[in-house]
């Protein structure tokens, strides 16, 4: 796949586009001799990438992806969080928050794309996103409480939203590592595809999304974030909330027209 444009974002995240692929940018993860490891400069990097990613509407789709062959990422960068003094962990603390949150708050549909590790802060990133697609290598896994902390990065809300709390709980307080199959049988990720086309196979996903109306496309997934948790009545002013911000859009009329007349949309985006 050619890649038609590259912004970087530091020396460890890039944005990409592909020819042939509208709307989706990827999303890199870019340190591959610390197997992305998240250190402050990265983290800090991943929150900027975001901030343009959620500014740009041109982007349907954002499929977040690593460099490395071995591994999605590792982790928070523990060499560089031993360095570190108790006030400069504090200081540290809103940075290392504003990359996972700075994924998850993208209004865009996202889609990891993990293979090989996925562990700690590295499967927090891709529990930011809304799915996740693995390959056969992938091992992903929440073992912060073998090095005397939790997960921080969100793994403790994200985590039981996709298995519930006691399967969660097992594998937050076990620190043990799964390996791809039983991860997709746990719904740890949403779909196992053959070694070495995770990548591939999520940004074909991510173009097959991104054929639909980018208005449609946002307000559906602000409806399911906003919606989760919430009892059946509180999830339905939610749903009414988010259907009133496109039924009278230019992409619903867009939409209804091209039905009738048999033909692609063109979606106005707004």
């Amino acid at each position: 796949m050619t890649v038609t444009s590259e912004q970087r974002f530091g020396e460890f995240v890039a944005v990409r586009v592909h020819e042939g692929l509208e709307h989706v940018a990827e999303l890199v993860l870019d340190r591959p001799k610390a197997m992305n490891a998240v250190s402050t400069d990265m983290a800090r990097s991943i929150g900027a990438a975001c901030d343009a990613l959620a500014a740009d509407r041109d982007v349907r789709v954002t499929v977040l992806t690593s460099s490395h062959d071995r591994a999605f990422c590792v982790g928070a960068d523990l060499k560089e969080r031993n360095s570190l003094t108790d006030a400069e962990l504090v200081r540290q603390r809103p940075t290392a928050r504003a990359a996972y949150t700075g994924v998850l708050e993208l209004p865009m549909p996202t889609i990891a794309a993990v293979h090989g590790f996925a562990l700690g802060g590295g499967f927090e990133l891709a529990l930011s996103c809304d799915l996740i697609v693995a390959d056969p290598t992938a091992v992903v896994g929440l073992p912060e409480v073998s090095v005397g902390v939790i997960p921080g990065g969100g793994g403790t809300q994200l985590l039981p939203r996709r298995v519930g709390a006691a399967r969660a709980a097992e594998l937050i307080f076990s620190a043990r590592r799964v390996p791809g199959a039983e991860a997709r049988e746990l719904g740890l990720v949403d779909e196992l595809v053959a070694e070495g086309e995770d990548r591939a196979e999520a940004l074909s996903l991510a173009g097959r999304i991104a054929a639909n109306s980018p208005v449609g496309l946002r307000a559906a997934k602000r409806a399911l974030r906003l919606g989760h948790g919430l009892d059946l009545r509180a999830g339905l002013e939610v749903e009414d909330s988010a259907w009133r911000s496109v039924a009278f859009s230019g992409d619903r009329a867009e939409g209804v027209a091209a039905f009738n007349e048999k033909r692609k949309p063109n979606w106005p985006g707004e």
